[in-house]
Parts: C-alpha cells; structure tokens; sequence
C-alpha cells in the first residue's frame, strides 16, 4: 500500500489551526515578559485576601493587547492556508487504468504517470523521473527563473503508442533510488524496465516549481510526493523571530520589575515595622483577622503592594511599538527610492518588524554575477593559437579604446548571425573566412560544447536559452563567426559551419560542477572522427594540457592576465582526438558507472579524468558583465553604515580585483589590502597574524 510507505502531496506551510492556533499563539505571546507580568497580576488579582483592586481592570487592557497582536498572526496564518489550498487544488492529467484523467494534486501519490505541457508549473509537491516527451523536440527545459534554463535529458524510449509505454512502465518498470533529502543539485537512482538499467541522476528529475519549456509535453513517474519533495525539505518551519527592539523591552520591563520587588519589599519590611509597633492601637478601627498575625499580614502586603503599584510595569509599552512598527512599514511601501519602474514595482514590507531586521544587519554575502552584475554576457576578446584578437589600434599600433562610434564587424554576410551581436576587431572574421584551422577548431568548440537550448519560431530566427549568460555569449558568438548551433537531440548536435550544414553524433556529455571547473563533449564528425572538446578554468585546463602545447600557454597565459586585468571573465578551450577501440571500452565503462548505486559520482570522476588529458590548447574566451546601475554608490553608502560586506565569485584573483575597486568594494586609499592565499587552517592562521 502506497500510502502507508511515502508521504500524501498534500502541502502544508501554515503555522497553525482551529485547535492549535489559541494554545500556540499564547505561547508565543506570553514569551514576552510584560504579557506574562500581567498574568500573573491577573492571578494575583483573583484573590480576595491580597487584592484591593478589581481583576477586569488588569484583565481588558491584556486581553485588548493578545487580541491585536492575535489577529495580526491569524490574518498572516490565513493567507497560507489560502496559498495551501489553492496549490493543493490545482488539477494535472495522471494515467489512471490506461486512460488520461484530470485529478487534484493533493490525490496524487508516488509511482504515478503524470503529463506535464509547456510552460506549465511542475507544481509544488511533484519531484518528477523524465521519462517520456514530445517526439518533435530532443530535450526539454526547465525554467527556475527568468534567466535561468536547466536542460533535461529523456530518460526511456519505446515504438509503442505513448500511453501504453506509460501503462507498461507502471506494471513493469522497477525505480529504486537514495531517500528524500534536500540536496538539490543531486540525484542518484535507477530505473528497470525489460531487464534494461537506466541511471538516474538530476539530469533526468523535474523538481516542483520549475516550469516545463521547449517541449510540447511530457510524462514523468512521480518519486517523490508533498513533504517529502526536495523543495519541501529546503524548506524551513515558520519561526517567531525576535528582534533586538523585542529583546530589549524584555530586558527593561525585567529591570521594572525587579526595582518593584525592591520598592515592595521595602514596603512590606516597614509594614512589619509598624504593626509591631503602632498596629495594636489601630484594630479598633481595623480589626484582624483571627490567626492572622504579623508575618501572613505582611505576606499578604507585599503582594497587594505588588497590585496597587502595577502601573510601573507598561502594557502599553508593546501596543505602542506594534503601532510604530506598523507605520514603518508603510513608509517602506511608500518609499518612491525604493520604487522599481521598469517592472511597476514598489517595495513591500511582509513583516511589520521588517524596520527592525534591517536595522540589525552587520554583515551582507553577496553573490557578484546577477547581483552586483547585470548578469548580460558580452563576447569582448578573445585568443587564438597565440593570437589576441578583440583590441583596435591606431596607425601608429597604439591601443584604442572601444567607444559606441567605434567601427563594427559586418555579419551581413551570415544570414543567421544575431543582430544584437557587436564586435569591433575585423582580423578575426577574415582569420575564420581564410580558413585557419585554429581559429575554426576555436569556434566549432564553442557551437558543440555548452549545454544551451535553441529555439527557432521561425526560419533562420534562433533564440537561445541558456543555463548560464557565460555560455549563450559564447554560443552566440561563433553563430555570428560562421559556426551556428542550429538544434540538437539527445543523439546529435546540427551545426551551420560556414553556411554548410554538418550534424555531429553526440556520444556523451560531460558536464560541468564546481569540482570539475570545467566541461567536456565528444562527439564523431559525419567522416567518424571522434574529438573531445573542452572548456574550463584556465589553471584546471593547463593541468591537462600535452606538454607540446608549453609554448602556446605561455603566450596564452600573458593574453588571460590582461583580460583579467580588465575585469573580463574567461575561460580556456581545448580538444583531444580519440581512438575508436578506447572510445568503445570508455563508454560501456560509463553506462556501468553511471548506474551504479554506490560510488557513483567517484567512479565518474575518476572516468573523467581518465579521457580529460592530453588535451591541445586551442585559446581563450573573455566575456564582460556590467555591473548594475547604483552599485558602486550603495557598497559605498552600507559602508558608512558599518556594514561589512563580503562578495562571493569563482574569478580569477586578477578579475575580482579589478570587479573590487569598479564598485567601491575596494577603493584606492586602501593601504592596507592583502590576499590570503594558503589552502591549510594553519596557513592562513599565520598570514593573518
């Protein structure tokens, strides 16, 4: 029974409910010290032998301050269950019984085949095994954002009508894979189907909330269901959060209350005093209880004392400051400088505390690309076997600078060259026209490998998707220089070389990661001809490199430190020529690698590594990215604000020393700036000392 081994797809993210919403909400509530002052006033208060005071008087003004501060939680807790509901409720076609019916999500559960059609959500709670797509398109796409597409390779093919594969696959595919996790960039299982083992890794999932592009539709086999969906488990509990504002009330109403236990007790002591004293001639006007003496009556004094003296504690205090919090938070909403008018877009405050948690900030992490960047790739330079190319000089051979007036590269010649595309240095057309082998090799890299979607509405119109901005300036680039990606499939790889249509095998990708720094194809060219082709991290690629290639490198490396030097990002290519009969053993070796369920990712590695050597250096890409308007300006005003800001990039050190001082990160009156550069805790213990 399925629904006793995996978890429903019903998605939960509110706090609470009708039952749990007075008790938790309480809680929470009275963690704050002047409400449990006032509750324990109220205790006091209910009893005749101390209180000189009616309870209601303690009682409405508490009851007023949880009200306000209840509702408020139950309007924010409302809206997610709305949000709940309506995810829950959403309808997607699920094969049931060999025919395609329309079911709410929340019924749907794991082992199920579920259709998906373009540009439709893989909603919420569905983590999804690609098995089957759209015959017209090789690959699928998944959008996270706007900028970001993620390609997907069909797992499983058959000859037979795609419902019956579907129905087939039910009874008799077998899908054993790791437990749910919150990993998102990994995926180990496998699934067996007709005594046939095919890997599965997260090139084959769909995970909830992307969006499917590119392919008409596509079924998939639901593996992971609701709370157990790795975006569910990335996703934390809601917390009460308590801001510096919060914790110092506490303090000062403890303070409060602790200078009233001292002016009580002081009391009371006098109490004491003058009933031994001076109480005896008073019982005639008031008269004691019997059995009470003057220990108990003095008892009883300290806390009526406690009751007559409450209003030192302020109830007041946090209704006061819920009200400022409020009216901040509509300046935040109302602030024309934090309007964004491209998009219509004003600020809004989610939080009415939000004034508060900002004001707290000390420390900001900042990613650079698409954060201090505009994440918009430009092709700028370039080297070739040696070569730099990408610069204009003078008649006298001095450097000029690249203005918007400068002369450009004519690409009318290229039917299929990108409108949009702009460069100034006219010796690399003619270099390609002219046949240089180099410089042809340089630009069939960059149209094989990459990981880029195209997308042709009408002829000769391309628009490329790509999984990173880096690759479709690249990609773009070489279409313009005479070598088009026109489309692949899962098999094969079609190029325009030069206005001749050439279409490559593609017998395995390689793909890039953070270890690896770089990415590799190979493919067989339509006389045979096996080459791997490889793009990556200028130290990771000369660590492959033939010892031939010495000369080139050094050359090259000179052309890589002036482009960092300028702020580009770069990056080095290179190829291998393969045998036949390695290349045989090399890919049954993968398809065993690839479905193995432990030490998968070694394995791979070390196969990788293996083929990835030997490589001959080709040359080097530069790409430029903007920064963002007002950048420089606001590091430069966090920083009067005493806020230290640390910005995280995978440049090269010369790179991000230059991206440092463009925005103010780093500013020229700086003397004291130093680089850590040792790989060991002891090491860099010593350079910071």
């Amino acid at each position: 029974n399925l629904s006793q081994q995996y978890a429903k797809n019903a998605i939960k993210t509110a706090k609470y409910n009708i039952i749990t919403f007075l008790p938790r909400n309480l809680f929470e509530q009275f963690s704050r010290l002047a409400n449990a002052y006032f509750l324990f006033l109220l205790i006091l208060q209910l009893i005749p032998q101390i209180s000189s005071v009616p309870w209601f008087t303690t009682a409405v003004p508490l009851v007023l301050v949880l009200a306000v501060t209840g509702v408020k939680d139950a309007n924010d807790d409302i809206n997610r269950h709305k949000q709940d509901k309506q995810v829950n409720n959403r309808m997607v076609k699920v094969l049931i019984n060999g025919e395609l019916r329309e079911e709410k999500w929340m019924n749907i559960q794991v082992g199920d085949i579920v259709k998906l059609e373009s540009n439709q959500f893989v909603t919420v709670s569905l983590d999804f095994c690609h098995v089957i797509q759209s015959p017209d398109y090789g690959m699928s796409e998944l959008l996270f954002d706007q900028d970001l597409a993620k390609q997907k390779r069909v797992l499983y093919r058959s000859h037979k009508p795609i419902v019956e594969q579907c129905s087939y696959l039910c009874v008799s595919g077998e899908v054993r894979c790791e437990p749910p996790n919150n990993r998102l960039d990994k995926f180990m299982g496998t699934l067996t189907i007709d005594g046939q083992q095919y890997g599965l890794d997260n090139d084959k999932i769909l995970l909830r909330g992307c969006t499917v592009r590119n392919t008409d539709w596509c079924f998939g086999l639901v593996i992971f269901a609701g709370p157990e969906t790795k975006l569910m488990k990335n996703s934390g509990k809601t917390t009460f959060k308590r801001t510096n504002i919060d914790q110092l009330m506490n303090i000062l109403v403890l303070c409060i209350f602790g200078l009233l236990a001292v002016i009580c007790a002081g009391l009371t002591v006098g109490h004491s005093i003058w009933e031994g004293n001076q109480g005896s001639t008073f019982t005639a006007f008031l008269p004691r209880k019997p059995g009470v003496g003057i220990p108990l009556s003095s008892f009883y004094s300290f806390w009526s004392y406690i009751i007559v003296l409450n209003t030192m504690v302020p109830i007041s205090l946090y209704v006061s400051v819920e009200m400022i919090r409020l009216g901040n938070s509509f300046f935040i909403d109302w602030d024309r400088k934090m309007y964004y008018p491209n998009k219509d877009t004003p600020a809004q405050a989610r939080t009415t505390s939000l004034n508060e948690e900002l004001g707290q900030i000390k420390y900001i992490f900042s990613d650079k690309t698409g954060t201090l960047t505009q994440n918009i790739m430009t092709f700028n330079r370039c080297s070739i076997n040696g070569k730099n190319y990408g610069e204009l000089y003078d008649f006298y051979g001095n450097r000029m600078e690249i203005t918007e007036k400068a002369q450009r590269v004519d690409f009318s010649w290229n039917q299929l060259a990108d409108p949009k595309f702009v460069f100034h240095d006219c010796n690399l057309l003619e270099t390609v026209k002219e046949g240089n082998l180099e410089a042809q090799a340089f630009f069939r890299l960059l149209a094989l490998c990459h990981t880029v979607m195209p997308e042709e509405k009408r002829e000769g119109e391309l628009n490329y998707q790509a999984q990173s901005p880096d690759e479709g300036a690249l990609v773009t680039a070489a279409r313009n220089f005479g070598f088009v990606f026109r489309s692949r499939t899962p098999e094969t790889i079609t190029v325009m070389e030069m206005g001749k249509k050439v279409i490559y095998e593609l017998l395995a990708v390689l793909d890039f990661s953070n270890v690896r720094k770089r990415m590799s194809v190979i493919v067989r060219n339509p006389e045979g001809k096996l080459t791997l082709y490889c793009k990556g991290a200028d130290t990771i690629i000369y660590e492959r490199l033939h010892p031939s290639c010495d000369e080139l490198r050094e050359v090259t490396t000179r052309h890589l430190n002036e482009y960092a030097g300028d702020g580009l990002r770069t990056l080095v290519l290179a190829y291998k020529d393969l045998d036949e009969h390695y290349m045989q053993r090399w890919m049954d070796r993968h398809h065993k690698y690839s479905t193995a369920m432990e030490g998968r990712e070694e394995k791979l590695d070390e196969l990788y590594e293996e083929i990835e050597k030997d490589l001959m250096l080709l040359g080097a890409t530069a790409v430029e990215d903007k920064l963002q308007d007002g950048v420089p300006q606001t590091i430069e005003q966090l920083a009067k604000a005493d806020i230290k800001i640390w910005v995280l990039t995978g440049d090269k050190q010369e790179t991000a020393e230059n991206i440092g001082y463009s925005c103010n990160m780093l500013r020229e009156e700086m003397t004291d700036i130093f680089i850590v550069a040792s790989n060991t805790a002891d090491g860099v213990k010593k350079e910071l000392q």
